[in-house]
């Protein structure tokens, strides 16, 4: 999460009030946060575009069911664009957030904005599609959550390209923010289901034949329809705005908290998901 993002007024009124813990623990969440997507976008280079540009689509079958489908071109079609344009979100969205980036190389973030916003809203609509005309694993819940998520992405996105042509741009790198937490779904629920069977050692809660139990479902509630990772952004917003040392100090405590499963659900993904397969 980007600090410093809204106007400091307040801190005139209250000098008693100190943003370090605050700036500290969305630095490190951030941090943390975009050390682990590159993983994944390497990892999704690695495996997916290499496998796509070489013609081996079949490959995609090793980690994707129905990912490949003989004779049925629309639906691999759907599937490449999906798993080609992906690593644009996760490499090119900690990029677009980091400040100095903005600021010494402007260019560069109004072009990689406008790529990381198409790409977004492309992936979300043909991840749409993907779920409900080609079926996909996991149970009603998980895809109507997924469905739900595919609207906030397009609407947050709408928004962050209406805020930027405005030059309301507090609005825009907010509106930008809520996107980058949405767009990242599918990357926050497999972190998150790392870091579940990193805890249990064993798929507890669900089946992991059919993909489909009771802690899928609330995990791709709360990771999808509503989002756990939103929910902090908007306490961060909101720590920033109303500068109150003790809900300052609560809401970096939940972030830390969450940095720490983080963190553990990084550490499984990579070294039992995403690298052994490259």
């Amino acid at each position: 999460m980007e600090t410093n993002l809204l106007s400091s007024e307040k801190a005139v009124n209250q000098p008693s009030y100190s943003p370090k813990i605050l700036d500290l623990t969305a630095k490190l969440w951030f941090t943390l946060a975009t050390v682990g997507q590159w993983i994944f976008g390497y990892y999704i280079v690695a495996f997916y575009h290499i496998s796509t540009f070489s013609g081996d689509f079949e490959k995609w079958n090793k980690v994707l069911p129905k990912g490949y489908v003989a004779g049925d071109w629309q639906g691999n079609l759907m599937t490449g664009i999906h798993v080609v344009l992906a690593a644009v979100v996760v490499i090119g969205g900690p990029l677009q957030i980091m400040p100095f980036v903005r600021n010494r190389f402007p260019m560069f973030h109004r072009i990689l904005g406008r790529v990381y916003v198409f790409t977004a809203m492309l992936i979300s609509i043909v991840g749409l599609a993907m779920v409900w005309t080609r079926g996909t694993v996991g149970d009603m819940t998980q895809h109507v959550n997924i469905s739900i998520q595919s609207i906030y992405i397009v609407a947050f996105a709408v928004l962050t390209i209406k805020f930027a042509r405005e030059k309301q741009f507090i609005k825009h790198r907010m509106w930008a923010l809520r996107l980058f937490m949405v767009a990242n779904g599918v990357w926050f629920f497999r972190v998150g289901l790392m870091a579940w069977l990193v805890i249990h050692q064993a798929p507890v809660g669900f089946n992991p034949e059919t993909f489909s139990g009771p802690f899928l479902s609330v995990l791709s509630t709360v990771v999808y329809s509503v989002p756990i990772s939103l929910i902090l952004l908007e306490m961060y917003f909101y720590a920033q705005k109303k500068q109150n040392q003790t809900f300052s100090y609560a809401t970096s405590a939940v972030i830390f908290v969450f940095t720490l499963v983080m963190a553990l659900g990084i550490f499984g993904a990579t070294m039992g998901m995403w690298l052994p397969r490259i």
